[in-house]
């Protein structure tokens, strides 16, 4: 199994060296890329320190970001992480394993970097095996073979990119929840609030489960959250 590991970034000086560094202390990593969306802080500096493949996106959005990652990888499994999420150690094993078991795609569960019981009550859902329950900041495994299947994630989902891959994918195979909890960050919370962040959780659901389009979810989530 050859991982590659790509995570889309914007102006996460405060996280990038971190992950890398978790990344590049792993003996199972094929490869780091990096793809940068434009970021006016120090976080392309960082990656050039650190000597990770560093590709400059010229646009700022994940999906575009993490397809173009794709195109430049030469591993044959993918795994997908946003720069504020903490993996495990144990993450190339867990993928392994998944695979084994016939699984061309999964997830982890969650925590909050937070002692917020709010917090803790939205990470419990996780575990289960619904749409709903996703999300980006899980990480997302896949095997090259199913995301090529697939045409990668839709570039015009300027939001949601993660859960119209998702959607697509259970189509075709079972997508499988590793029982184990990755490390998220609360910052949107705490930059925000509890309650708009979840309100507006729940209605770009519903908006994207309705058919609305990306650009009008975008526009209410921007609306509401920071």
């Amino acid at each position: 199994m050859k991982l590659s590991v790509i995570i889309p970034t914007y102006n996460e000086e405060k996280n990038i060296a971190q992950i890398i560094d978790f990344f590049q202390e792993s003996n199972n990593c094929y490869e780091i890329i990096i793809v940068d969306g434009g970021s006016h802080d120090q976080t392309r500096s960082i990656c050039a320190q650190k000597k990770v493949q560093l590709v400059d996106a010229p646009f700022k959005s994940r999906a575009k970001q993490m397809n173009l990652g794709a195109k430049k990888a030469s591993g044959n499994i993918y795994y997908f992480v946003h720069a504020d999420t903490r993996p495990l150690d144990s993450f190339y094993q867990d993928i392994k394993l998944s695979l084994e078991e016939g699984y061309k795609i999964g997830s982890y569960r969650f925590q909050f970097n937070s002692d917020s019981k709010k917090l803790k009550i939205n990470a419990y859902f996780t575990r289960f095996n619904k749409l709903f329950c996703r999300g980006g900041d899980q990480t997302l495994f896949i095997t090259k073979e199913l995301f090529n299947q697939l045409e990668g994630y839709q570039e015009e989902m300027e939001i949601m990119e993660e859960y119209d891959l998702i959607r697509r994918a259970k189509k075709l195979v079972k997508f499988k929840v590793i029982p184990k909890d990755v490390i998220v960050s609360a910052r949107k919370y705490d930059k925000n609030s509890y309650f708009k962040v979840s309100t507006a959780n729940l209605v770009v659901f519903l908006m994207f489960y309705m058919g609305f389009s990306a650009k009008r979810m975008k526009r209410f989530y921007g609306s509401l959250v920071k």
